[in-house]
């Protein structure tokens, strides 16, 4: 009996002890991401110090981040996904998140396939995101994996239908394709959402040309 009342008196205090370095660990996460966009070198330090007074996985993550910042993109890639698969205590969504920032990293350093296999783990865990259908799209058009990376545009703007950039993914993949048809449609509808966008103004007049071109066959 008196065991169990010292150890119920004991728990408030450790639980308090617990959330207050959670905590800490967070604003030092949160200082470090801010860090990575104004100075990555004093991030990397930051994360390197953090590091070895543990090796926690708010300060792996510090340290992957900081790494993508100074254009490290493979190390800090390499890092996210060993940090998704870690046998740490991670949320399953900051598991996700990981993963579908490792994908954007590899992509980014040109390496679509390892971006692929990083994203389809990524969606695995979170399949209601459709940033990650859209950049694993990204990553199968960087491919010529035309058919694919349709497939995942087209769960993408499932979850989100006035995606201007996920509309012209899958008109660039249309046009790939020759389906000038499908390819306009889909251009035009993202030229109503950003009427302005450069990228979505070439495509016009890619698309234009090819089915010119095709005419005069």
């Amino acid at each position: 009996m008196l065991v169990s009342v010292l150890l119920s008196g004991l728990l408030p205090i450790a639980q308090s002890a617990s959330e207050d370095i959670a905590r800490a660990e967070m604003q030092r996460l949160q200082a470090c991401i801010e860090k990575t966009e104004t100075a990555p070198e004093e991030a990397f330090e930051d994360s390197l110090a953090w590091l070895s007074n543990g090796n926690r996985p708010k300060a792996r993550y510090c340290n992957a981040i900081s790494l993508l910042a100074l254009d490290r993109l493979e190390e800090g890639a390499a890092r996210l996904e060993a940090l998704a698969t870690a046998p740490d205590p991670i949320e399953l969504e900051d598991r996700a998140l990981y993963l579908a920032q490792a994908g954007n990293a590899w992509l980014a350093g040109n390496y679509p396939d390892a971006a692929i296999v990083a994203l389809s783990e990524a969606l695995k865990l979170e399949q209601d995101d459709p940033d990650i259908y859209k950049d694993r799209a990204a990553a199968y058009l960087a491919v010529e994996r035309w058919m694919e990376g349709v497939d995942d545009l087209n769960a993408a703007l499932e979850l989100r239908s006035n995606d201007a950039e996920a509309l012209s993914l899958r008109a660039r993949a249309h046009l790939a394709t020759e389906n000038l048809p499908a390819a306009k449609v889909d251009m035009e509808e993202a030229l109503t959402i950003e009427p302005e966008n450069i990228d979505i103004l070439v495509l016009r007049g890619d698309i234009r040309e090819a089915i010119r071109l095709s005419e005069l066959n």
